[in-house]
């Protein structure tokens, strides 16, 4: 589905932040420019942690970036209003972007939250679920939806939750960060849609747990980024690689195998 081996996470300035906005822009422009550079994709969180950031789209209007649909991800969360929703989508269709990862997202004080029955929902809480079946249903044939697959959870709940998510319209999976060859992402072969396996490309493994809401993990002790990465490749040969925390300090040649 993808044309490029490696998706690059990378983060858009926050909102809340002080000091010169522009220079703050231009640190983002450089780094989505690399990414596509070295033959990359990348994939835009949308507020992380919930912590407002600018969105991806505000980002390429400030610095007048280039935009490759072929390998771009938006990610799109449930945390804001239907009108700010629906300006998003509009404005990415303006754009021509066409692959959106559709996760629930990490809420916040700062955060709106998208209310369920204004998509169509007649739950109480707004889901992935449900943001994902609204965008094929109101958006048919513009986007390309993706959802979220937490191998840490128990999988019988996961694979329904996949199954309800690829019934709502969602065409390709990302895992979280994957810890060598693991039998809970080898389940998603039966689903048989195209799957990106996500790298932790820190030493900081602390954090990879706290990502996954883990106090350990045996898999994550020495954990060596550079290691486990050719671990994956191996393991999962066809998958794209999301590739989170990967240092923009470094030369990538040395770092990961297939550029």
């Amino acid at each position: 589905m993808f044309t490029c081996t490696y998706l690059i996470e990378i983060l858009t300035p926050k909102r809340a932040t002080l000091g010169d906005l522009e220079e703050r822009m231009t640190g983002f422009a450089e780094k989505y420019r690399r990414s596509f550079d070295s033959g990359s994709g990348v994939s835009i969180p949308d507020n992380p942690m919930g912590q407002p950031r600018y969105s991806l789209l505000e980002a390429i209007e400030f610095s007048d970036l280039p935009v490759y649909p072929e390998k771009t991800v938006m990610n799109l969360n449930t945390f804001h209003t239907k009108e700010e929703l629906d300006g998003m989508l509009t404005r990415a269709s303006h754009f021509g972007l066409k692959y959106l990862l559709v996760v629930r997202g990490d809420g916040g004080p700062a955060l709106a939250k998208l209310e369920p029955e204004s998509i169509g929902s007649t739950k109480s809480v707004a889901t992935s679920i449900d943001l994902i079946r609204y965008i094929n249903r109101e958006y048919t044939g513009v986007f390309i939806t993706g959802a979220a697959f937490n191998q840490y959870n128990p999988i019988p709940f996961e694979r329904d939750r996949l199954k309800q998510k690829i019934d709502a319209g969602a065409q390709f999976v990302i895992t979280q960060p994957v810890l060598g060859k693991d039998p809970n992402v080898d389940v998603l072969e039966d689903f048989n849609i195209p799957v990106v396996i996500e790298a932790w490309m820190s030493e900081k493994v602390d954090l990879l747990l706290k990502s996954v809401r883990r106090e350990k993990d045996e898999r994550a002790e020495g954990y060596d980024p550079l290691k486990n990465l050719r671990i994956l490749h191996d393991a999962y040969p066809q998958s794209c690689v999301y590739l989170s925390m990967l240092s923009f300090k470094e030369d990538w040649k040395g770092m990961l195998p297939r550029l």
